[in-house]
């Protein structure tokens, strides 16, 4: 079966919802707010395999991966651009390049500061 068949994304105004539905496995979704998003990660892969997106966000160490071949997939990559959370100019580097992950902001963001004073 398609990867596309079973692995949908979708967005709106709040944000991005995945619902995936693996065969003989238990179907899940989740959900995460534009405003968390903190860095977008493209990883172009070989023909044979499908390019994924790697979106980090706030309050969450590890980030949402959606396989561009997922229903609705390229449609939030033109989404991330036109937000301003992935450089429309990287994204045509990653496209035209066999193999390789492109990042933006190109460096992780800091963390945040510890606010100080009296304990």
């Amino acid at each position: 079966m398609e990867l596309s068949h079973w692995f949908r994304v979708r967005f709106d105004e709040q944000g991005v919802y995945r619902n995936v539905a693996p065969p003989d496995k238990a179907p899940w979704s989740d959900q995460f707010a534009w405003s968390d998003v903190v860095r977008v990660c493209f990883e172009a892969r070989d023909f044979l395999e499908s390019d994924s997106l790697y979106i980090f966000v706030r309050h969450r160490p590890e980030s949402y991966a959606i396989p561009m071949e997922a229903e609705g997939g390229q449609a939030l990559l033109d989404e991330l651009i036109r937000r301003k959370l992935f450089d429309a100019e990287l994204a045509i580097r990653a496209a035209t390049t066999p193999e390789g992950l492109f990042c933006w902001p190109e460096r992780e963001p800091a963390p945040p500061r510890q606010a100080q004073g009296a304990a």
